[in-house]
């Protein structure tokens, strides 16, 4: 029918099989809005975060829930009061419900695929990058410090690394042993987790941003010189640890699209590159989930449409 879509949905929260492939209404683009025919959806940590229920008590799922937070695609149609976006514009940005065939989104969350720009890159963008840029804003790094990021080859990491350098700053990259040269190639200087205790070989840091979580973040504490700054986009910081050693510490993450024209604008002169690991068609949505919650990949996981 044609007012309704494929899209991936999940009904109670749980293991990644729980993610089944049905038809849903197709949605209408209220005002302000344009609805976009989905090429390329990425796949989120908060994708599966939300699927196993780990944020229920203060971010509650209504179900069933399309998961996905962004997208590339194709104007379909336009909205009431919509200027500036016309059918049939490439277009990206982050969204809402984004593993489906079609989702309906605030011109304003959106820009236009730079020329030369696979979609599969552009879609790889919005989530991780609009991420990176607020969190290294936050830290305000100055020409000649020095910013580690932690998890400098993942879909966060991968960003600021190159935000950060833009900046003038020295990054130190740490990533794992496959992905030292990746890291190298982003204009940092690449440290390797596997090989020993990262704080072995990096001390007294001006700034580190974590984008791991878990372990890694319990150890950023000890890479940083005293008040020196601790941001992370991946956990909830000690506020005593960090008294204690007289550094400052706070989570940080994703405060809206707004920068997205200037990312796009750097992705279009060749100053910032992005990564796609690997693309799954929609209907193994569940196994690009599990990809994701390994944590251990390089640049984006992509769904496509």
């Amino acid at each position: 029918m044609a007012n309704m879509m494929q899209a991936v949905r999940f009904h109670e929260y749980g293991e990644s099989r729980n993610l089944v492939t049905e038809a849903v209404p197709r949605p209408e683009p209220k005002e302000g809005e344009v609805l976009v025919r989905v090429l390329f959806a990425g796949v989120n940590p908060v994708d599966w975060k939300l699927r196993a229920g780990m944020y229920k008590d203060f971010m509650p799922t209504k179900f069933p829930s399309i998961p996905g937070r962004e997208f590339s695609g194709v104007v379909e149609e336009v909205g009431p009061g919509v200027t500036g976006f016309s059918k049939g514009q490439k277009v990206f940005g982050p969204g809402n419900g984004t593993y489906s065939e079609y989702v309906a989104v605030p011109v304003s969350d959106i820009v236009a695929v730079p020329e030369g720009m696979s979609m599969e890159e552009a879609a790889s963008v919005p989530l991780g990058a609009l991420t990176a840029w607020h969190v290294v804003e936050e830290a305000d790094p100055k020409a000649g410090q020095t910013v580690v990021v932690i998890g400098a080859a993942g879909g966060v990491g991968l960003y600021a690394t190159q935000f950060a350098r833009l900046k003038g700053a020295k990054v130190i990259g740490v990533a794992s042993t496959a992905n030292q040269e990746f890291v190298r190639s982003l204009g940092a200087e690449p440290v390797d987790y596997k090989a020993g205790p990262v704080a072995s070989k990096v001390k007294d840091a001006d700034i580190v941003i974590d984008t791991a979580g878990g372990s890694a973040l319990e150890g950023a504490y000890s890479l940083l010189r005293k008040g020196g700054l601790l941001l992370t986009v991946a956990g909830q910081v000690s506020e005593d640890r960090a008294k204690e050693l007289g550094i400052n510490a706070r989570s940080s993450g994703n405060k809206g699209a707004g920068p997205l024209g200037e990312i796009a604008s750097l992705l279009a002169a060749g100053k910032l590159v992005t990564e796609v690991e690997k693309v799954f068609p929609l209907a193994e949505a569940p196994a690009a989930q599990d990809l994701s919650q390994t944590g251990h990949g390089r640049g984006r996981i992509l769904l496509k449409i």
